[in-house]
């Protein structure tokens, strides 16, 4: 059973590590300077970071040890979450990215009506 356990958990790294890099590559096609690093080839960690505006980052770790979410204000650090909280919140940016390319999409169909 705990063989099994630990082989469903580097797949849900993997798995978070390669969504990390994906939303990576949006976020710096919509404008944000974004970047998501992985240490060798296996992806079992990455380091994702994105600047939503002035002095306002988004740190988000993810390895074997654990996943946090840190979200900065002018160097000072104004959330730190783990865990599930902490995927919960990329959730919520996630989110915001997408409506933000619906309403985008949207702003472009009527544009192309008229």
């Amino acid at each position: 059973m705990f063989l099994r356990l630990a082989q469903q958990h580097r797949q849900f790294v993997q798995d978070l590590v390669m969504n990390l890099q994906a939303l990576a590559i949006v976020l710096e096609r919509r404008g944000y300077p974004a970047s998501c690093y992985t240490c060798g080839d296996q992806m079992n960690s990455a380091s994702f970071m994105v600047s939503l505006g002035e002095n306002h980052l988004i740190r988000f770790l993810v390895s074997d040890y654990g996943i946090t979410w840190t979200e900065m204000r002018d160097d000072r650090e104004l959330m730190k979450l783990e865990g599930a909280e902490a995927v919960n919140q990329l959730q919520e940016l996630a989110n915001i990215v997408k409506h933000s390319m619906q309403v985008s999409n949207g702003n472009k169909a009527l544009a192309k009506r008229h």
